[in-house]
């Protein structure tokens, strides 16, 4: 019986052993950025590999936008209104959206936005962990105007897999943030930079 097994334990040269999981490798593109404006009270800077669209949702409205990253399979949900007198309620709805991931986030960071000279103050959430939306974000005047901007992949949320192309896509949320601007604001004389 000895002799039957030795045979099969010999070469090791074909033995098959499962291949571990590995991610695809990502080729972003180049960072380059254009002017983005519409009939709306505000402009930014957007990648030029992004696409703005009007948000086409039963319940969108006027100034709803989407910025689509076609090649890396996000939308950067952005959602504006007029403050009228409801800035705590919209403020309140924006941390209630935000803290609805903290199921399945390993934790939230918060980062101000302050850019007195052009009226643009607001708040960054970071959230960490297998969320569905990894960076949230609210601008507003605190007297005018108000815009949520929600990012979302078209894909099941993983932290390992999706990191890289948050941290790319990242980079140009706080170029938008840092280059926006409310239309009927004064010139800029400086800004403060995120923190």
């Amino acid at each position: 019986m000895s002799c039957v097994l030795l045979p099969s334990c010999g070469d090791d040269d074909e033995t098959i052993a499962p291949k571990p999981r590995a991610y695809f490798r990502l080729a972003f593109p180049e960072k380059k950025y254009v002017p983005f404006s519409a009939a709306c009270p505000f402009s930014f800077e957007i990648p030029a590999y992004a696409k703005m669209e009007n948000d086409k949702s039963y319940r969108a409205q006027s100034c709803w936008l989407n910025l689509e990253f076609p090649s890396l399979n996000g939308k950067l949900h952005l959602t504006y209104h007029d403050v009228d007198g409801n800035i705590n309620g919209f403020l309140q709805e924006t941390y209630e959206l935000a803290s609805k991931h903290q199921i399945k986030a390993s934790g939230i960071e918060e980062k101000l936005v302050f850019k007195d000279s052009l009226k643009v103050y607001g708040l960054i959430y970071e959230i960490g962990g297998n969320a569905a939306s990894s960076i949230q974000f609210f601008l507003t005047d605190s007297t005018k105007h108000f815009i949520r901007g929600a990012l979302y992949f078209n894909v099941a949320p993983n932290t390992d897999s999706i990191a890289p192309v948050v941290d790319f896509v990242r980079k140009d949320i706080y170029h938008l943030i840092e280059t926006f601007k409310w239309n009927d604001a004064a010139p800029a004389t400086s800004s403060k930079p995120l923190k």
